[in-house]
Parts: structure tokens; sequence; C-alpha cells
């Protein structure tokens, strides 16, 4: 007989958050399931790993369905390493990160622990998808998401990705009904504008909150953020080699050995 697809789910948000509860919901007919997410808010991590202390990883129930769960008190990266070196008995078919509160497009992906798990999983030689929702409500409706989970897992359990790619998927805060379809996109050229509120405890010691804005620079209709912002759904295939190819060209033509 032929195995189910063994699929990892992770997040960032904690392993109670409903997010990650949805896309467990999504999910769990195409393959078994094994949850490893982090035991509290992970948000906004990037690929921080746990070096300088202790990891700590607990078996929990949090419904009945009899599925394996792990609460672990590191990063989402920490979560992905763990469940494929220690955890799992054989490495996972897919890994599933999300679904984020909150999107993950153009420059977030660099800022998100959501699409580091997934980028970790790529490192790890997994197929990996990380979905994103946007909508930062705690209580956020993720049906349409769930919808748009279900289907783009199934293609890639059918299709298969290349070796060292990973999808970045953003759902926009929609109806499933008014959602105009999926669109491939590649990342909106953007960066945040950011500003700190500056504040001062009783004693007089400053502290500072970050706040800033977020700046689309990208003009283009290709982009993840025109997708979003016109009803798609946006798919960008990510990678994690950052070498800027174009330029090693000429690079080579400066004279770094006299």
């Amino acid at each position: 007989m032929t195995k189910r697809p063994l699929i990892l789910v992770t997040n960032d948000d904690g392993i109670t958050a409903p997010g990650v509860r949805a896309l467990i919901e999504a999910v769990k007919d195409l393959g078994d399931i094994v949850v490893v997410a982090p035991d509290s808010p992970q948000s906004a991590m990037g690929h921080a790993i746990t070096i300088n202390s202790t990891l700590h990883l607990e078996r929990v129930k949090i419904d009945e369905s009899g599925r394996i769960e792990y609460s672990c008190s590191g990063t989402p990266a920490d979560c992905v390493k763990l469940a494929v070196n220690e955890i799992l008995d054989r490495r996972p078919d897919l890994c599933v990160s999300g679904i984020n509160h909150g999107s993950n497009s153009s420059i977030n992906v660099i800022y998100s622990g959501t699409m580091s798990a997934a980028l970790e999983a790529g490192i790890e030689g997994v197929p990996a998808i990380g979905f994103s929702l946007l909508d930062y409500n705690y209580n956020a409706d993720f049906s349409a998401a769930k919808i748009i989970a279900k289907k783009v897992t199934q293609e890639v359990l059918k299709n298969g990705l290349p070796k060292d790619i990973v999808l970045n998927v953003n759902i926009p805060n929609l109806k499933k009904e008014d959602i105009k379809g999926i669109r491939i996109c590649r990342q909106a050229k953007a960066n945040w504008q950011e500003e700190f509120d500056k504040r001062q405890t009783p004693q007089g010691k400053d502290y500072y909150w970050l706040t800033g804005k977020f700046v689309n620079l990208d003009k283009g209709e290709d982009t993840d953020e025109w997708a979003l912002e016109n009803g798609f759904v946006s798919v960008v295939p990510v990678q994690f080699d950052l070498t800027a190819h174009h330029y090693v060209q000429q690079l080579n033509t400066w004279n770094f050995n006299d």
C-alpha cells in the first residue's frame, strides 16, 4: 500500500492560534499530520534559531483528534529543525506553515517567522508552503483561507516543488466568493519607513516602540502587492540563495588583489 503523505504543520503565532488550527483543518485529509509549533507567539522572528539557551518540547493535546502535536519553546525555525531531526521517524513529504495572522507579502518575507519556518523546511530538503491571511485580528475569519490552503497544498503534493523553492501564499481578507482567483507573482519592491515612539519610564529611562508605514515602491501588475490589492491570492516562489547573480560578472571586474 502507498503511504499517506507525512505533513508537518507549524507556524509563528503559537500552537493554539486560530490560524494554525485552521490550517490543520484544511490539510488533515491530505495526509498524516504532525504539528510542531511554538509555545508562544514568535512573530517577526525572521530566521532566528536558539543557540544560547536550551530548547524544550512538550507533547500536547489541543483537541480530541488524537493527532501528534508538540509545543516548542523555540522559534519557528527551531520547530522545523527539531521536527525533522528529532521527532519524526521519516522525512516529511511537505511542511505547511501558518495560517499567519497578517500579511507576509513583499519585504515582509524577510522578517516573517511563518516564512522562515517554511524556508527552514526547504533548507532541510522538504517541500514547503507558507500561508498568510491579510487580517491581523486574532479572531479572523479563516474560512476562505482554509479552502485556498487546501487547494494549494493539493497541487504541491500532486506536482512537487523544485529543490530549494518554497511557496509564499498570501490571501486577501475577503469572502471566498469575492476572491477573484490565484495569481503567480513576483515579490513587490517595497519597504517600511520606520518610526520610533520614544517614551520614558517613571524612573526617567528612555524606551522605544517600533512603528512605521509600509511603502510599496513597485507599480508592476505582476507583483504580490498588486494581486492582493485587486482581490487575488498571491503565490510567490521563494528561494533562499541570496546571491545577486546578475552582479557577479560586474564585481569580477574590480581589482581586489593589488
